[in-house]
C-alpha cells in the first residue's frame, strides 16, 4: 500500500497509547460476546419449546403451588391430549457452584408430554420401579462423570430441615432436538411426596399440558384459567415458549442489559480516546514543530521582522504575537552569539 509505512509509523509512534486503545476495544468485544452467549442461553429454551404444549402455574407465581386435584380437571378439557406435573427440587450437589436444574416429575405421564427426551426402555423401567431412582441428562452425566448405577447425594434445605437425599442413577436421557436441554436431573414425585412437610404433600409446582393441535392453545388456556377463577388457587396458563421467556425475564431483561452495557463501554472508549488526543503530549512531535516553524518563517515572522527593522509595517500592527516572534528570534540569535538585527536583515531582506 502507498501509505502503509506512514500509517504504521503513526500507529507505533506512541506504543502505550496503541496498546491501551487495542485493549479497550478487546474488552468491549469480549463483553459483547459474553452477553451474547448469555442471551442465547436464556433464549434457547424459548426456541426449543414445544408449540403444542401449555404450562399452567399459580397466578401469584411459581413460588406458590397448585393442588394435585387439578390434574384430572385439566385432563378432561377438550383439546388436551396429556398432562404431567412437576416440582422444583432445588438441591445442592457437593458444592453450591455445581448448579443444575432438578425436577420432581410424574413418571406415569412424563414421556407422554415431553416426547423429545429419550430414555432407553430398560433404564426407564428400572427408574419407575425404584422409588429413589433418578434420571440425568447426558450432558449433566458427562459433566460429573456419572454412570448408571451410581449413588448420588443431593443436599436440600427448601423442604423442611436441611438433609441429604440419596438417589440411584437408573437412566440417562438424550434429546431428539438439536441443542436440546440435556442438563436436567429427574426424581420421582412419590418419593418426594413421602418426604416433604405436610403443607407440600399432594401438590404440584406447575402442570405441562400437551394439546391435540397447536391451534387449540388459546382456547384451552382460556378454559383452564376460567375453570379455576375465583378459587383459592387461581391459575395462569400460557404457551411453553411464553413461559420460558417469562422465566428468563425474572432474572433480568437480558436485551436491555446488553444494550446498556454496550452503550456505556463504547461511550467510555470514545470519551477516553478524545481526552487522550486533546491533552496528549505535543512537545515531542518533531513534525509538528517543523511545520510550525516553517509557517512562522514564511508568513507572520517576515512581516514582523520588517516591522521591527524599519522595512515594513510598525510592529504594533501585529500586536503581541509579533512581539513574541521578535523576542523568540532574538533569544535564539543571542544563544548562538550573533546579533539579532543582522540576522534578521540577512534572512528577510
Amino acid at each position: 500500500m502507498k501509505f502503509s509505512r506512514l500509517i504504521w509509523a503513526n500507529l507505533t509512534r506512541k506504543k502505550v497509547r496503541l496498546i491501551l486503545t487495542i485493549g479497550s476495544f478487546a474488552v468491549a468485544l469480549f463483553l459483547f460476546t459474553l452477553l451474547g452467549v448469555v442471551k442465547s442461553a436464556f433464549s434457547r429454551g424459548t426456541e426449543l419449546a414445544g408449540a403444542d404444549r401449555l404450562v399452567t402455574i399459580n397466578r401469584i407465581g411459581l413460588i406458590n403451588v397448585l393442588p394435585l386435584s387439578y390434574d384430572d380437571k385439566i385432563r378432561a378439557i377438550p383439546g388436551v391430549k396429556a398432562v404431567t406435573h412437576n416440582h422444583w427440587f432445588g438441591g445442592v450437589y457437593q458444592d453450591e457452584r455445581n448448579f443444575f436444574p432438578q425436577f420432581v416429575i410424574d413418571v406415569d405421564n412424563q414421556r407422554k408430554v415431553m416426547t423429545e427426551f429419550i430414555v432407553p426402555d430398560a433404564q426407564w423401567n428400572n427408574f419407575v420401579k425404584d422409588q429413589q431412582g433418578a434420571v440425568a441428562g447426558a450432558t449433566l452425566a458427562k459433566r460429573f462423570g456419572w454412570k448408571v448405577g451410581d449413588r448420588i447425594p443431593i443436599k436440600n434445605a427448601l423442604y423442611g430441615t436441611t438433609k441429604t437425599w440419596e438417589f440411584n442413577l437408573d437412566g440417562i436421557y438424550t434429546s431428539q432436538k438439536e441443542g436440546g436441554d440435556e442438563t436436567q436431573f429427574w426424581l420421582q414425585w412419590k418419593y418426594f411426596d413421602e418426604n416433604v412437610p405436610s403443607v407440600m404433600k399432594s401438590t404440584a409446582g406447575w402442570y405441562v399440558i400437551k394439546l391435540d393441535s397447536p391451534d387449540d392453545s388459546v382456547g384451552v388456556a382460556k378454559t383452564i384459567d376460567t375453570q379455576f377463577a375465583n378459587s383459592s388457587n387461581e391459575t395462569k396458563t400460557e404457551t411453553e415458549s411464553a413461559f420460558q421467556a417469562g422465566f428468563a425475564k425474572q432474572l433480568g431483561n437480558i436485551e436491555f442489559l446488553i444494550l446498556a452495557i454496550g452503550s456505556v463501554v463504547f461511550f467510555t472508549l470514545l470519551l477516553v480516546t478524545g481526552i487522550r488526543r486533546s491533552v496528549g503530549p505535543r512537545s515531542g512531535n518533531a513534525g509538528h514543530s517543523r511545520c510550525r516553524n516553517r509557517l512562522a518563517r514564511s508568513f507572520a515572522f517576515p512581516a514582523a521582522v520588517r516591522a521591527d527593522t524599519g522595512h515594513g509595517t510598525p510592529v504594533r500592527a501585529f500586536g503581541r504575537r509579533g512581539e513574541r516572534l521578535i523576542a523568540w528570534h532574538r533569544s535564539n540569535a543571542s544563544a548562538r552569539g550573533g546579533r539579532a538585527e543582522e540576522s534578521l536583515r540577512w534572512r528577510y531582506p
